[in-house]
């Protein structure tokens, strides 16, 4: 069963990182079958009109939800921007090393552990 990313935003800030990896890695090595996301994402280098819809996507179901959740955490507006902006970063650059360059980061639970570490420093500033 996918976690919806959305629910990764329901609680508290100190286990964000946690609960984004979870959704993470469960739709990395979730069921088998076509993911529009990785279509994408493999299509945007070559497709100006991919690379712009992965990028609206992204922004709207990922980034601002992310960067609202931080702000209504405590966190000023800018900063919060720009957290949210470097969990974003890291995250899509994770994920085209593993998904698109295919190169091996771990099992699921030793990606799940060091996406959430890493996350969770990002949140924090």
């Amino acid at each position: 069963m996918e976690i919806p990313v959305e629910n990764s935003f329901d609680g508290d800030r100190s286990s964000l990182g946690s609960r984004l990896a979870a959704s993470i890695v469960q739709r990395w090595f979730g069921a088998p079958g076509v993911d529009p996301l990785l279509a994408l994402q493999r299509a945007s280098g070559e497709r100006p009109e991919a690379a712009e819809a992965l990028a609206a996507f992204l922004d709207t179901s990922s980034l601002e939800p992310l960067h609202r959740y931080l702000r209504d955490s405590g966190l000023a507006d800018a900063d919060a921007r720009s957290r949210a902006a470097a969990i974003d970063a890291f995250v899509l650059g994770v994920s085209t090393r593993r998904r698109v360059l295919r190169s091996e980061l771990g099992g699921p639970a030793d990606l799940q552990a060091w996406l959430g570490a890493t996350i969770h420093r990002l949140a924090d500033g």
